[in-house]
This record gives structure tokens, sequence and C-alpha cells, in this order.
């Protein structure tokens, strides 16, 4: 006997309860629908799960930021948690020096000593190398030259995806800005901040609903039949290829690994400070306390180290360069001729934004809902 036999029918159930899935939850039972929601790991929240660690919310899968411009996610967010105002100022460091990131005035006139738009500009002009869109370096390249592309992008981005910058779609790229001005917000967005009392938190307040039923710590495919009869309609944000059992090969992912220590004062001064030199074997180190704008007298750090994915790993990225997004449009016709629902980064073989996730996961909700608003009407 399987552990959901005797499980009562659900309207949905629900796999995975990061954003995708606990999003989706929470708008089906406030349509008055019950949820089945199950995670294989043993929390909610997904990556974005967060722990308190010495009075500080240390965010357990990486750094995670909030910014949308969607008045709609936003408006929905604030339901759940109260958000701080912190605004994300990049800092990379590439040998003994330090630049503010993205790429602004500041940035410039650190390394080249310009100090107007039109200098910026001029020197710029002078740098680019003509190159097309083929991929991530010949398209960075041609917008900002060879030298900030060596200190702030080969080998970051090497390291990241396990890659030669040549091979990887520019699209990756083209997320960052280039400013020519002062600003060195790292996002634009209106809406920004990090929920004060943490995404944990957040997921709680989200999940506190007498129409969900919250199981973690239960691997979809070990209760694959009994899940799949449990709710009428299966919601999946998992991986995709995993789902059909690999059946036209496997898509590509990277992974990441974690070192967390604690340490007394404070160790950088900024949240976040990215190593662009390709011979730092991390990427970043994360100092969590800056996040909530805390003084105290000790910190927590994560080294963040980005390594191969292997099948029974943590999936972080899709590699979504051309291959794997021709494989994956195979499954993703594949998907269309069931009756099951895919999103999330996974689900959707996407690198979405946290705000991309949760708007994906609502406007699903809606259409799902939309037969049965309609015949209440």
């Amino acid at each position: 006997m399987t552990r959901f036999s005797s499980a009562p029918s659900f309207d949905f159930t629900v796999v995975g309860a990061g954003l995708y899935g606990s999003v989706f939850a929470r708008c089906a039972a406030e349509a008055g629908k019950s949820v089945l929601l199950v995670d294989r790991r043993d929390h909610i929240g997904g990556n974005c799960y967060s722990e308190r660690v010495d009075g500080i919310d240390v965010h357990r899968y990486g750094p995670h930021i909030f910014h949308t411009n969607n008045p709609w996610v936003w408006e929905f967010v604030n339901r759940f948690a109260h958000f701080n105002h912190y605004r994300h100022r990049g800092v990379v460091r590439h040998g003994d020096r330090l630049f503010s990131f993205p790429i602004n005035l500041a940035t410039l006139h650190q390394l080249w000593g310009v100090s107007t738009p039109a200098e910026a500009e001029a020197k710029l002009a002078a740098v680019r190398e003509p190159a097309g869109d083929d991929n991530l370096e010949s398209w960075i390249v041609s917008q900002v030259g060879r030298e900030l592309y060596e200190i702030f992008v080969r080998g970051y981005t090497a390291k990241q995806w396990g890659r030669d910058p040549r091979e990887l779609p520019s699209s990756i790229i083209k997320r960052i800005p280039v400013r020519l001005t002062w600003n060195d917000w790292y996002f634009d967005d209106a809406y920004q901040g990090i929920p004060v009392d943490g995404y944990t938190r957040l997921f709680e307040n989200l999940l506190d609903h007498d129409k969900i039923r919250v199981e973690t710590g239960v691997d979809f495919f070990d209760e694959r039949q009994s899940l799949a009869t449990a709710g009428g309609q299966l919601v999946y944000s998992g991986k995709i290829d995993e789902f059909f059992d690999y059946r036209y090969g496997e898509l590509e992912y990277r992974s990441l690994r974690f070192e967390t220590v604690e340490r007394p004062g404070d160790f950088q001064g900024a949240a976040i400070v990215n190593y662009g030199d390709g011979a730092v074997p991390y990427t970043r180190i994360v100092e969590h306390k800056h996040f909530a704008l805390q003084k105290c007298d000790r910190t927590v750090l994560t080294y963040e180290y980005p390594q191969a994915y292997e099948r029974g790993g943590e999936a972080f990225y899709p590699i979504r360069d051309e291959r794997n997004a021709k494989l994956y449009d195979r499954y993703r016709k594949l998907a269309a001729s069931t009756n099951v629902l895919f999103g999330g980064r996974l689900g959707s073989y996407q690198y979405y934004d946290m705000h991309q996730v949760i708007a994906q996961a609502m406007t699903a909700a809606e259409k799902a809902l939309a037969p049965s608003r309609s015949q209440a009407a």
C-alpha cells in the first residue's frame, strides 16, 4: 500500500512546492478547489527556501532578490509577506580590483577614468568589436569591447555554465543592462525587496489554506501511480524530460554546490560579490545579513560553486542552447498531448525570474479554473 492509496480525491495534484506549484495551489484553493501539493524535498519553498541562522535569514539555494514591474504580481506577493526596501547594487571582483556592476558610468570611471555619458560612449565606440549575434561572446564584445568582456563576463560565464561563452546563446547576457549613467541599481523594476521574515514565512502564509494539503519528502516518481489518481488534474513543475522518462534524451542543466560558514563581524560589506576571475573556483560570495539590512556582530557567508548536473541531483539552470531548445520543443509538443499542466523553470525549460514564474502560475490557474468558474456563473 502506498502513502496515498487511501488519500481523498482532490481537484488538483500539484508536484513541486516551489513558486510555481505553491502559487497555483493557492489560486486553485481560493477558487474553492482542493489541492494536494507534494515535494520531494523535506521543506516547502523550492529554491527560495530560507532558514534562520543566528537571527539571519539564509538563502539556502542561492540569493533571491524579488523584483517586478507587474503590479498584479506585486499585489499578490504582498498578501503573504511584507517586503523591505533592499535595492541590489552589484559588486564584481577581478584579481585585486573591485568594480560596480552592472556596467554603468561608475564602472567605466573606475576602469577608464571617463566621467560623462559622452566620454563613456566615445570610449565604448572605440573599443567595440564588429561582430554579430551568433553567440554570447560575439554579442557582448560588439557592445562593450574585449577588456570589459574579460573582466566581467568571460571567466564568470565559463564557470557558471561550464562552457566557453562562444558556445552559449547571447540571450543569457542580454538580461544584464549596460548604462551610461551613474545608476548602479542592478534592477530597474518599480517594485523590489526581500521578505522581512524570510521567504519560508512567505510560503507558509501562501499555503495556509484549508483547501491545500502539503506533503513534503514525497518523490513523485516513487508515488506516481497513486498520485495520478489522487487529483482530477496533475500540475507538474519538475523536469519535463524526466516526466516522460527521457523518451527523446536528456535535456542539459547546470547545478550548484554551496558552502556556508559563520564568522564574526562583516566580511564584504555587500550582499553579493561576484568573482569574475576564471581562476577563482566559486562564482560569488553571498553575505546574507545585507539582504535584510541588518547590523549585527556576526555574519553568515555562502560560497557558490557551479557544477555539472548529474541525474538525481539538483537542476538549477536549463542550458537553453540551440540543441537543447530543439529537444525541449519535442517534449513541449508531447506535453501538449496530455492533460498535465507543466510550468516553472524546469517544467518550461526556461530561465525565469521569480516574478515571471508567479505570473505564469497565476495565468495557468486562471485558464485551468475558467470552465468551473463559467459553470458557477
